[in-house]
């Protein structure tokens, strides 16, 4: 930990909690992959592993300073920094919200959360102050318009670091999204992108597009393609974008929407069961050891992929046939396997390019360091209480280890309307 960061949470009383957790400090491999029966503890140590180097280093203004961009190729390092701080604030604090949304209380965790709570609001802050030195980009080029949306789910998630930030910072926040506005999103999954901004300012009683949020919702109805899967844009692609965007997006607008036009409850209740489907696909697709199939767009996002399914479980949605405790032993397998091993970080605690370790050649040209922290996703049940069934219940083997043990299972089915 470098002696700013140190100094920084040091002053918020909060390093002795950082550095009690495992897997918090700069740690040997053994003690980063050591095993563990407390499963929460493991996944706030992992999480707060991932955070705190951005969120220190954010908080103080100076993540342009310190924040590492690296890409596939070193051609690409100058225009991806247009794009990768904003890359990954948003993306970072769209997993992290729920957690920090627990009400505060005096457990190691709940003194840690503060802690953390309190760098989320410094750091949204100088993200969207015109005048700090870390003041992001959410206008040139097309990228801004994606992490702008992460943000914005990030403060739908987590409700009280909207309501808790200052006057001044509302506004900036405000401004910096309307600026996403000039950016004409492809006709694909980016379409969300455009409508979940504009649901935030549904939410928060801020003048909407209302055609914004519709066209994309109509526009992926006509996208379904069968068996809970959805197109991205008009052609099916074998990839995690179910996962990763359109259907934790469309869950979330949708809920908001509804709300405001009772209009929109059939197609929600048409998607709730899409929605179940495909999370009961991605619990089978991993395998006994936490593996599951690298095809496809965006491997690096790793555990990322599973964004959809923690969201269903955050939101106590899964399919009749998966446990939460299930749930919990699938997606922390996966966590530990694509984060696990000290070679995904970098000295001083960054992420680096790769599925289950240093992979420079699995990223796209689009990739750098900051979008990386999409695997912040797959931490979402974080936000259920520690006494909640998620949490408490017995662990219990996920499908691909009851099958490959020889348990007698029911035979998975298509969804049919």
């Amino acid at each position: 930990m470098g002696m700013v960061r140190r100094k920084f949470l040091q002053s918020m009383g909060v390093l002795g909690v950082l550095d009690a957790l495992p897997g918090i400090r700069r740690a040997s491999a053994a003690e980063v992959s050591a095993p563990t029966d407390d499963d929460r503890g493991q996944w706030v140590a992992m999480l707060s592993r991932i955070s705190e180097p951005l969120l220190t280093a954010l908080a103080d203004d100076r993540l342009r300073e310190e924040m590492p961009v690296e890409a596939r190729a070193p051609q690409h390092v100058a225009s991806r920094t247009k794009f990768t701080h904003l890359e990954g604030f948003g993306r970072l604090v769209s997993g992290l919200a729920p957690w920090l949304e627990l009400a505060d209380d005096n457990s190691q965790e709940g003194r840690l959360r503060r802690g953390y709570f309190e760098l989320v609001q410094r750091s949204l802050s100088n993200a969207v102050n015109p005048r700090a030195k870390d003041f992001m980009n959410f206008s040139e080029g097309s990228q801004p318009l994606v992490d702008a949306s992460f943000l914005a789910l990030g403060l739908l998630r987590g409700p009280r670091i909207w309501n808790q930030a200052d006057d001044v910072t509302k506004n900036n926040v405000v401004e910096a999204l309307k600026r996403t506005r000039t950016i004409k999103p492809g006709f694909n999954n980016w379409l969300l992108f455009s409508a979940l901004i504009e649901t935030f300012f549904l939410h928060i009683g801020e003048q909407y597009d209302t055609m914004r949020i519709d066209y994309a919702l109509r526009q992926h109805d006509q996208w379904y393609k069968g068996d809970g899967v959805f197109g991205d844009g008009p052609e099916f692609h074998w990839d995690y974008y179910n996962s990763f965007v359109i259907q934790p997006y469309m869950r979330v607008i949708l809920r908001v929407v509804s709300n405001a036009d009772p209009g929109y409850r059939a197609m929600g209740e048409k998607f709730g069961k899409i929605a179940a489907r495909y999370a009961a696909i991605l619990e089978r697709l991993i395998a006994e050891d936490g593996s599951y199939p690298a095809i496809g767009r965006s491997i690096a996002y790793r555990c990322g992929a599973f964004h959809h399914l923690a969201q269903e479980a955050l939101l106590r949605q899964l399919p009749k046939e998966i446990t939460p405790s299930q749930v919990r032993c699938a997606l922390g397998a996966v966590v530990q396997k694509t984060l696990g091993h000290p070679s995904n970080f970098d000295s001083k605690g960054w992420l680096k390019l790769g599925l289950s370790g240093h992979q420079p050649n699995l990223a796209e040209d689009y990739i750098s360091t900051g979008s990386l922290y999409l695997c912040s996703a797959a931490f979402l049940p974080l936000g259920l209480p520690p006494d909640d069934e998620f949490w408490t219940s017995p662990p219990v083997p996920w499908t691909a280890k009851k099958v490959w043990n020889g348990q007698d299972l029911t035979a998975d089915a298509a969804l049919k309307f």
